[in-house]
């Protein structure tokens, strides 16, 4: 173990006295090595899951929440609106303008676009199909660090749009609306990038704008079916989906300057450099929060690690975050931080309980704010000649 200073051994001391409450923001990594941004690579559309959620991240995302209109809250309505961004999206994702294209040129360069639609819990009260919904599809309970505001809650329908060039994701949000706006209306717009590859650590995570290494820990793909793909055993329909939980967190970057670097790394746990473990010299390394020098842990038990790290198998979930950075309102310096999006099989029982323990003492929690939340089902894959939410429509 490298030498510790006395100043950061004093700091972690502190840390561990006491802490404010809230949310992830340093999150597990799915895999390493994204395609370079402007790549045309593209990604398949059709299969038993749909595409976004196992696939490497790509450097740009858009989330658009839709709500039905209410003269088209109907099984009907939400047929047409499935074929028709099921057609749009088979086509965009492999570099072919979508039908009637007024821009068919702005199609040509998919840059691994990837589509994927699912369902919030509301839209099951509005078709009156409560029965059809899964069980694991709930709001989250209320945290007290939450300052959730109500317009980064929940909606009918969302679309999620990833590609490693942002012109690709623009034309794709354009087509999917303008084709579906006189049945459906977009209740909100949420933007994110990150980092396909740290060049200084391939196949390292990406960083946040908090300046860490976000994302050290997650699921393998081998674990994919244990833990995020649902397997139909409560709605046989929704076999191959997963739930979705979309939390926007706001960083306190005003704030979060003011401390010292030994501070901000007792906060976190982790190095700034190298985004190690305290108690190691890789950003893989296992952190040892038994390790102690002179009675204080080095590794402080209300630091983030310390807080969001599962205490059990059934707490995994899978991490595919998102910076964000928009135009602050009126008075406000900056407005950014971070959209944190976590595939699982069942909130309740994985999310939720690492969520709770940071929420009750996370000494990230003073600089970070949770002020958007929301669920969706994320829909199983389609087969070729099918249409996304098929089995489900097909049902009533």
């Amino acid at each position: 173990m490298a030498e510790l200073s006395r100043r950061r051994l004093l700091g972690a001391g502190a840390l561990v006295a006491g802490s404010a409450g809230a949310a992830a923001v340093v999150g597990p990594r799915l895999v390493s090595g994204a395609a370079a941004v402007g790549d045309p690579a593209v990604e398949p559309f059709y299969g038993p899951h749909q595409g976004g959620i196992a696939t490497v991240p790509q450097g740009y995302a858009t989330l658009m929440a839709f709500d039905l209109r209410p003269d088209h809250r109907t099984a009907a309505s939400l047929r047409s609106i499935m074929k028709l961004w099921t057609a749009d999206a088979a086509r965009l994702t492999q570099g072919l303008p979508a039908i009637a294209d007024t821009e068919p040129e702005l199609a040509t360069s998919p840059a691994r676009l990837t589509v994927t639609v699912g369902y919030g819990p509301t839209l099951f009260d509005a078709l009156r199909m409560t029965g059809a919904r899964p069980a694991t599809l709930r709001e989250l309970p209320a945290f007290s660090v939450d300052r959730l505001e109500p317009r980064w809650g929940g909606a009918h329908l969302l679309v999620q749009l990833c590609a490693d060039s942002p012109l690709p994701i623009s034309h794709a949000a354009r087509v999917l609306t303008k084709n579906v706006r006189s049945m459906a209306t977009v209740r909100w717009i949420q933007r994110g990038f990150r980092e396909p590859m740290r060049p200084e650590e391939p196949g390292g995570s990406m960083r946040n704008l908090m300046g860490q290494v976000d994302g050290t820990v997650n699921l393998a793909e081998s674990q994919f079916d244990r833990f995020v793909w649902d397997g139909g055993e409560d709605q046989p329909w929704f076999a191959g989906g997963t739930i979705m939980v979309v939390r926007r967190i706001r960083a306190e970057l005003d704030t979060w300057d003011q401390l010292g670097r030994d501070t901000k790394e007792l906060v976190v746990g982790r190095t700034l450099d190298s985004g190690a473990p305290l108690t190691g010299q890789r950003e893989s390394d296992e952190p040892d929060f038994d390790a102690h020098v002179g009675g204080i842990p080095v590794i402080p038990p209300n630091s983030h690690i310390a807080r969001a790290r599962h205490h059990v198998d059934s707490e995994q979930f899978l991490r595919r975050p998102y910076n964000y950075d928009d135009p602050p309102p009126a008075g406000q310096i900056s407005d950014s931080g971070l959209l944190f999006l976590a595939f699982q099989r069942d909130p309740a029982t994985q999310f939720v309980p690492v969520q709770q323990r940071i929420s009750d003492g996370d000494a990230l929690n003073e600089w970070v704010t949770p002020v958007g939340s929301a669920t969706f089902a994320m829909l199983p894959g389609v087969r070729d000649g099918e249409y996304l939410g098929q089995p489900f429509l097909d049902a009533v």
